[in-house]
Protein backbone atom coordinates (compact mmCIF):
# COMPACT_ATOMS: atom_id res chain seq x y z
CA UNK A 1 0.00 0.00 0.00
CA UNK A 2 1.48 3.36 -1.09
CA UNK A 3 0.41 6.76 0.93
CA UNK A 4 -3.30 7.13 1.97
CA UNK A 5 -4.52 5.21 -0.71
CA UNK A 6 -6.85 1.76 1.08
CA UNK A 7 -5.35 -1.69 -0.38
CA UNK A 8 -7.21 -2.63 -3.61
CA UNK A 9 -9.79 -6.03 -2.35
CA UNK A 10 -8.29 -9.39 -3.67
CA UNK A 11 -10.54 -11.40 -6.14
CA UNK A 12 -12.23 -14.48 -3.99
CA UNK A 13 -10.17 -16.73 -6.30
CA UNK A 14 -7.08 -14.90 -5.67
CA UNK A 15 -5.30 -16.16 -2.94
CA UNK A 16 -4.04 -13.40 -0.21
CA UNK A 17 -0.40 -12.40 -1.69
CA UNK A 18 0.48 -10.04 1.27
CA UNK A 19 0.38 -13.13 3.25
CA UNK A 20 2.47 -15.20 1.09
CA UNK A 21 -0.10 -16.58 -0.71
CA UNK A 22 -1.94 -17.85 2.92
CA UNK A 23 0.17 -20.63 3.69
CA UNK A 24 3.46 -19.15 4.41
CA UNK A 25 2.85 -16.33 6.65
CA UNK A 26 6.66 -15.90 7.78
CA UNK A 27 7.26 -14.71 3.93
CA UNK A 28 7.63 -11.22 3.57
CA UNK A 29 4.94 -9.21 1.84
CA UNK A 30 5.06 -9.27 -2.05
CA UNK A 31 6.89 -6.68 -3.44
CA UNK A 32 3.80 -6.11 -6.74
CA UNK A 33 0.66 -6.22 -7.39
CA UNK A 34 -1.56 -6.68 -10.55
CA UNK A 35 -3.08 -4.35 -12.61
CA UNK A 36 -6.03 -6.07 -14.06
CA UNK A 37 -7.02 -6.48 -17.35
CA UNK A 38 -10.10 -3.92 -19.05
CA UNK A 39 -13.53 -6.39 -19.49
CA UNK A 40 -13.95 -5.02 -23.01
CA UNK A 41 -11.58 -6.16 -26.15
CA UNK A 42 -9.33 -3.83 -27.23
CA UNK A 43 -10.12 -1.44 -29.85
CA UNK A 44 -7.77 -2.21 -33.21
CA UNK A 45 -7.56 -0.22 -35.63
CA UNK A 46 -5.31 1.00 -38.88
CA UNK A 47 -1.94 2.92 -37.70
CA UNK A 48 -1.77 6.67 -38.95
CA UNK A 49 1.54 5.96 -41.02
CA UNK A 50 4.49 7.64 -41.71
CA UNK A 51 4.66 9.06 -45.07
CA UNK A 52 3.89 12.57 -44.03
CA UNK A 53 2.93 14.96 -41.55
CA UNK A 54 -0.29 15.43 -40.68
CA UNK A 55 -1.62 18.96 -39.71
CA UNK A 56 -4.61 17.99 -37.40
CA UNK A 57 -1.57 15.49 -35.24
CA UNK A 58 0.46 16.66 -32.71
CA UNK A 59 4.19 16.34 -33.70
CA UNK A 60 6.92 17.78 -31.83
CA UNK A 61 9.52 16.60 -29.23
CA UNK A 62 9.70 16.65 -25.30
CA UNK A 63 13.22 17.74 -23.26
CA UNK A 64 13.24 15.49 -20.12
CA UNK A 65 14.78 15.47 -16.56
CA UNK A 66 14.92 12.49 -14.95
CA UNK A 67 15.98 12.22 -11.00
CA UNK A 68 16.98 8.38 -9.74
CA UNK A 69 15.03 8.42 -6.40
CA UNK A 70 16.52 4.90 -5.59
CA UNK A 71 19.46 3.72 -7.17
CA UNK A 72 19.60 2.36 -10.55
CA UNK A 73 21.42 -0.28 -12.28
CA UNK A 74 20.45 -1.17 -16.03
CA UNK A 75 22.74 -3.51 -16.70
CA UNK A 76 25.08 -4.41 -19.81
CA UNK A 77 25.30 -8.41 -19.18
CA UNK A 78 29.29 -7.65 -18.88
CA UNK A 79 31.38 -8.19 -15.92
CA UNK A 80 34.09 -6.74 -15.23
CA UNK A 81 37.21 -6.34 -12.89
CA UNK A 82 36.31 -2.85 -11.08
CA UNK A 83 40.24 -1.68 -11.88
CA UNK A 84 39.03 -1.80 -15.43
CA UNK A 85 36.56 1.00 -14.61
CA UNK A 86 38.17 3.06 -11.83
CA UNK A 87 37.16 1.38 -8.82
CA UNK A 88 39.98 -0.86 -7.01
CA UNK A 89 38.62 -1.70 -4.05
CA UNK A 90 36.25 -4.44 -5.79
CA UNK A 91 37.41 -7.37 -7.85
CA UNK A 92 34.48 -7.83 -9.91
CA UNK A 93 31.33 -5.80 -10.67
CA UNK A 94 28.62 -5.87 -12.62
CA UNK A 95 28.47 -2.98 -15.61
CA UNK A 96 26.34 -0.16 -16.44
CA UNK A 97 26.83 1.99 -20.07
CA UNK A 98 29.44 4.71 -19.25
CA UNK A 99 30.82 6.52 -22.37
CA UNK A 100 33.99 7.66 -22.65
CA UNK A 101 33.22 10.93 -21.02
CA UNK A 102 33.01 8.51 -17.86
CA UNK A 103 29.15 9.32 -17.40
CA UNK A 104 26.68 6.84 -17.42
CA UNK A 105 23.78 6.44 -19.51
CA UNK A 106 20.37 4.73 -20.17
CA UNK A 107 19.52 2.89 -23.58
CA UNK A 108 16.72 4.48 -25.27
CA UNK A 109 15.44 0.79 -25.66
CA UNK A 110 14.75 0.14 -21.76
CA UNK A 111 12.99 4.37 -21.45
CA UNK A 112 10.92 2.65 -24.18
CA UNK A 113 10.14 -0.71 -22.49
CA UNK A 114 9.12 0.60 -18.97
CA UNK A 115 6.71 3.51 -20.39
CA UNK A 116 5.64 1.25 -22.95
CA UNK A 117 4.36 -1.43 -19.88
CA UNK A 118 2.49 1.27 -18.35
CA UNK A 119 0.83 2.63 -21.14
CA UNK A 120 -0.32 -0.33 -22.05
CA UNK A 121 -1.94 -1.13 -18.60
CA UNK A 122 -3.88 1.81 -18.94
CA UNK A 123 -5.40 1.53 -22.34
CA UNK A 124 -7.23 -0.99 -23.98
CA UNK A 125 -4.25 -2.43 -25.05
CA UNK A 126 -2.85 -5.94 -26.04
CA UNK A 127 0.27 -7.02 -24.55
CA UNK A 128 3.72 -6.12 -26.56
CA UNK A 129 5.33 -9.73 -25.15
CA UNK A 130 3.91 -13.21 -23.56
CA UNK A 131 6.19 -16.08 -22.87
CA UNK A 132 5.30 -18.82 -25.24
CA UNK A 133 4.57 -21.70 -22.89
CA UNK A 134 1.45 -19.17 -20.85
CA UNK A 135 0.50 -18.80 -24.69
CA UNK A 136 0.03 -22.32 -25.90
CA UNK A 137 -1.24 -23.67 -22.05
CA UNK A 138 -3.77 -20.67 -23.05
CA UNK A 139 -3.20 -18.44 -19.83
CA UNK A 140 -3.66 -15.28 -21.20
CA UNK A 141 -7.43 -14.00 -23.06
CA UNK A 142 -7.26 -14.27 -26.75
CA UNK A 143 -7.89 -10.60 -26.83
CA UNK A 144 -4.73 -9.76 -25.11
CA UNK A 145 -2.12 -11.60 -27.23
CA UNK A 146 0.10 -9.47 -28.90
CA UNK A 147 -1.08 -7.03 -32.46
CA UNK A 148 0.77 -9.45 -35.24
CA UNK A 149 -1.14 -7.47 -38.40
CA UNK A 150 -0.17 -3.65 -38.80
CA UNK A 151 -3.70 -2.70 -40.18
CA UNK A 152 -5.20 -3.94 -36.75
CA UNK A 153 -3.15 -2.47 -33.70
CA UNK A 154 -4.16 -1.44 -30.15
CA UNK A 155 -3.59 1.91 -28.45
CA UNK A 156 -0.41 1.55 -27.42
CA UNK A 157 1.04 -0.80 -30.58
CA UNK A 158 -0.19 2.66 -32.55
CA UNK A 159 2.00 4.73 -30.58
CA UNK A 160 4.94 2.32 -29.91
CA UNK A 161 5.10 -0.30 -32.67
CA UNK A 162 4.12 -3.50 -33.14
CA UNK A 163 5.07 -6.51 -36.23
CA UNK A 164 6.04 -4.15 -38.90
CA UNK A 165 4.99 -0.98 -37.53
CA UNK A 166 7.75 1.04 -36.03
CA UNK A 167 5.27 3.62 -33.72
CA UNK A 168 5.18 7.05 -33.29
CA UNK A 169 8.00 7.60 -30.55
CA UNK A 170 11.61 7.94 -31.26
CA UNK A 171 13.51 7.29 -27.51
CA UNK A 172 16.89 8.59 -27.06
CA UNK A 173 19.71 7.81 -25.10
CA UNK A 174 19.36 9.42 -21.04
CA UNK A 175 22.69 10.51 -20.23
CA UNK A 176 23.64 11.69 -16.49
CA UNK A 177 24.69 14.97 -16.30
CA UNK A 178 27.80 13.78 -13.47
CA UNK A 179 30.35 12.16 -14.19
CA UNK A 180 31.39 8.74 -12.28
CA UNK A 181 29.01 6.45 -10.89
CA UNK A 182 28.53 5.10 -7.28
CA UNK A 183 28.61 1.07 -6.07
CA UNK A 184 26.14 -0.94 -4.80
CA UNK A 185 25.51 -4.85 -3.87
CA UNK A 186 22.86 -6.21 -5.20
CA UNK A 187 20.70 -9.59 -3.67
CA UNK A 188 20.90 -12.49 -5.78
CA UNK A 189 17.56 -12.39 -7.47
CA UNK A 190 15.48 -15.50 -9.33
CA UNK A 191 13.21 -16.03 -11.81
CA UNK A 192 9.60 -15.38 -11.08
CA UNK A 193 8.29 -19.08 -10.61
CA UNK A 194 4.34 -18.42 -11.05
CA UNK A 195 3.54 -21.73 -12.22
CA UNK A 196 3.97 -22.40 -8.21
CA UNK A 197 2.00 -19.70 -7.12
CA UNK A 198 -1.68 -19.31 -7.16
CA UNK A 199 -1.36 -15.05 -7.06
CA UNK A 200 -0.21 -15.06 -10.71
CA UNK A 201 -3.90 -16.60 -12.22
CA UNK A 202 -7.45 -16.36 -11.53
CA UNK A 203 -9.55 -19.21 -12.65
CA UNK A 204 -6.80 -20.18 -14.86
CA UNK A 205 -6.05 -17.03 -16.91
CA UNK A 206 -2.71 -14.42 -15.84
CA UNK A 207 -3.97 -12.29 -12.95
CA UNK A 208 -3.04 -9.20 -14.75
CA UNK A 209 0.28 -7.16 -16.08
CA UNK A 210 2.54 -7.12 -13.24
CA UNK A 211 4.15 -3.97 -11.45
CA UNK A 212 6.71 -3.97 -8.65
CA UNK A 213 6.03 -1.08 -6.16
CA UNK A 214 8.13 1.85 -5.77
CA UNK A 215 9.66 2.17 -2.39
CA UNK A 216 11.08 4.36 0.18
CA UNK A 217 14.64 2.99 -0.57
CA UNK A 218 16.36 0.19 -2.01
CA UNK A 219 17.80 -3.01 -0.21
CA UNK A 220 21.82 -3.00 -0.68
CA UNK A 221 22.73 -5.63 2.40
CA UNK A 222 26.67 -4.51 1.91
CA UNK A 223 29.52 -6.30 -0.09
CA UNK A 224 29.40 -9.30 1.81
CA UNK A 225 26.10 -10.27 0.88
CA UNK A 226 25.56 -9.19 -2.53
CA UNK A 227 26.21 -8.56 -6.04
CA UNK A 228 28.61 -5.62 -6.73
CA UNK A 229 26.69 -3.48 -9.19
CA UNK A 230 27.87 -0.28 -10.87
CA UNK A 231 25.14 1.87 -10.69
CA UNK A 232 23.70 5.65 -10.14
CA UNK A 233 23.03 7.17 -6.72
CA UNK A 234 20.10 8.27 -5.06
CA UNK A 235 19.75 11.93 -6.94
CA UNK A 236 22.04 11.46 -10.30
CA UNK A 237 19.85 13.61 -12.80
CA UNK A 238 19.73 11.89 -16.24
CA UNK A 239 19.11 14.29 -19.64
CA UNK A 240 17.47 12.85 -22.65
CA UNK A 241 14.95 13.68 -25.67
CA UNK A 242 11.61 11.80 -26.64
CA UNK A 243 10.21 12.79 -30.50
CA UNK A 244 6.93 12.24 -31.32
CA UNK A 245 5.25 12.35 -34.56
CA UNK A 246 1.05 12.49 -35.56
CA UNK A 247 -0.09 11.80 -31.99
CA UNK A 248 -3.39 12.53 -31.12
CA UNK A 249 -4.00 14.80 -28.17
CA UNK A 250 -5.01 11.70 -26.46
CA UNK A 251 -2.46 10.02 -26.94
CA UNK A 252 0.26 12.27 -26.01
CA UNK A 253 -2.28 13.00 -23.06
CA UNK A 254 -1.63 9.38 -22.03
CA UNK A 255 2.10 9.24 -22.56
CA UNK A 256 2.43 12.04 -20.31
CA UNK A 257 0.29 10.96 -17.46
CA UNK A 258 2.69 7.94 -17.93
CA UNK A 259 5.28 10.25 -17.46
CA UNK A 260 3.84 11.80 -13.74
CA UNK A 261 2.81 15.25 -15.04
CA UNK A 262 -0.43 14.49 -13.73
CA UNK A 263 -1.34 15.86 -10.50
CA UNK A 264 -4.21 13.71 -9.25
CA UNK A 265 -1.99 10.18 -9.98
CA UNK A 266 1.65 11.40 -9.07
CA UNK A 267 3.19 7.97 -10.64
CA UNK A 268 7.12 7.70 -11.23
CA UNK A 269 8.60 5.13 -13.67
CA UNK A 270 10.33 1.86 -12.60
CA UNK A 271 14.00 1.22 -14.97
CA UNK A 272 16.78 -1.51 -14.85
CA UNK A 273 17.26 -4.30 -13.11
CA UNK A 274 16.18 -4.92 -8.87
CA UNK A 275 12.83 -3.87 -9.06
CA UNK A 276 11.87 -6.39 -6.86
CA UNK A 277 14.28 -4.95 -3.89
CA UNK A 278 13.18 -1.28 -4.67
CA UNK A 279 15.50 -0.41 -7.63
CA UNK A 280 15.14 2.19 -10.41
CA UNK A 281 12.72 4.91 -9.28
CA UNK A 282 12.94 7.61 -11.43
CA UNK A 283 10.79 10.81 -11.43
CA UNK A 284 10.66 12.51 -14.60
CA UNK A 285 10.28 16.73 -15.18
CA UNK A 286 9.45 18.03 -18.56
CA UNK A 287 11.29 21.07 -19.26
CA UNK A 288 10.11 22.24 -22.61
CA UNK A 289 8.02 21.02 -26.09
CA UNK A 290 9.57 21.88 -28.83
CA UNK A 291 6.10 21.97 -31.06
CA UNK A 292 6.35 23.47 -34.35
CA UNK A 293 3.16 25.97 -35.45
CA UNK A 294 4.20 25.71 -39.21
CA UNK A 295 5.59 22.74 -40.29
CA UNK A 296 6.29 23.97 -43.63
CA UNK A 297 8.60 26.94 -42.07
CA UNK A 298 10.16 23.93 -39.29
CA UNK A 299 11.34 21.75 -42.28
CA UNK A 300 12.79 24.35 -44.07
CA UNK A 301 15.09 25.54 -41.77
CA UNK A 302 18.09 23.99 -40.11
CA UNK A 303 17.19 25.60 -36.48
CA UNK A 304 13.88 25.54 -34.79
CA UNK A 305 12.15 29.37 -33.97
CA UNK A 306 12.41 29.69 -30.12
CA UNK A 307 8.58 30.67 -30.46
CA UNK A 308 8.02 27.04 -30.78
CA UNK A 309 9.00 26.47 -27.24
CA UNK A 310 6.89 25.56 -24.88
CA UNK A 311 7.86 26.64 -21.78
CA UNK A 312 6.34 27.62 -17.89
CA UNK A 313 2.41 28.28 -17.58
CA UNK A 314 2.18 27.71 -21.73
CA UNK A 315 3.59 24.48 -20.71
CA UNK A 316 1.67 23.45 -18.17
CA UNK A 317 -1.44 24.31 -20.41
CA UNK A 318 -0.69 22.47 -23.16
CA UNK A 319 -0.10 19.17 -21.24
CA UNK A 320 -3.13 19.51 -18.84
CA UNK A 321 -5.14 20.40 -22.00
CA UNK A 322 -3.68 16.91 -23.82
CA UNK A 323 -4.16 15.03 -20.40
CA UNK A 324 -7.90 16.35 -20.10
CA UNK A 325 -8.45 14.81 -23.77
CA UNK A 326 -6.71 11.38 -22.37
CA UNK A 327 -9.30 10.98 -19.48
CA UNK A 328 -12.11 11.75 -22.16
CA UNK A 329 -11.33 9.23 -25.26
CA UNK A 330 -8.65 6.78 -23.74
CA UNK A 331 -7.79 6.23 -20.49
CA UNK A 332 -9.12 3.06 -18.71
CA UNK A 333 -10.06 4.79 -15.18
CA UNK A 334 -10.11 1.54 -13.03
CA UNK A 335 -6.62 0.37 -14.40
CA UNK A 336 -5.14 4.15 -13.37
CA UNK A 337 -6.15 3.57 -10.09
CA UNK A 338 -5.01 0.46 -9.56
CA UNK A 339 -1.67 1.32 -11.05
CA UNK A 340 -1.28 4.65 -9.41
CA UNK A 341 -1.65 2.34 -6.13
CA UNK A 342 1.54 0.43 -7.40
CA UNK A 343 3.56 3.25 -8.70
CA UNK A 344 2.69 6.56 -6.60
CA UNK A 345 5.53 8.36 -5.32
CA UNK A 346 6.63 9.64 -2.99
CA UNK A 347 5.96 6.48 -0.95
CA UNK A 348 6.12 5.61 2.37
CA UNK A 349 6.32 1.56 1.15
CA UNK A 350 9.65 -0.28 2.52
CA UNK A 351 10.89 -2.64 0.35
CA UNK A 352 10.92 -6.38 1.27
CA UNK A 353 12.41 -7.36 4.33
CA UNK A 354 13.23 -10.99 3.43
CA UNK A 355 11.92 -14.01 1.39
CA UNK A 356 8.37 -13.44 -0.30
Amino acid sequence: MTGNRPQRPQPPSRPNRSSGGGSSPELAPKPYEFVSFPKERPNLQRPIGHHKYFSDRLHGTLYLTLKVQTSLHVSTGVVVMGSDIGNNRIPLIKTMVQGVDQKLSIQGSSLKGCIRSVYEAITNSTLAVITSKYKRDNKYPSERLPCNDKEKLCPASRVFGALNWQGLLDFNEAKCESMGFSTGFMPSLYRPRPDESNAYFIQGRVAGRKFYYNTIRAIDKGQNSGIPVQQAGREYIFKTQLNFKNLLPEELGTLLIVLGQDYKCPIALKVGGGKPIGMGTMTVTIDKIARPQSLQKRYSAYQLNESDELIGDALQQFMQTQIKAAYSRLIQQPQLDELTAVLRYPSDREPPSGMY
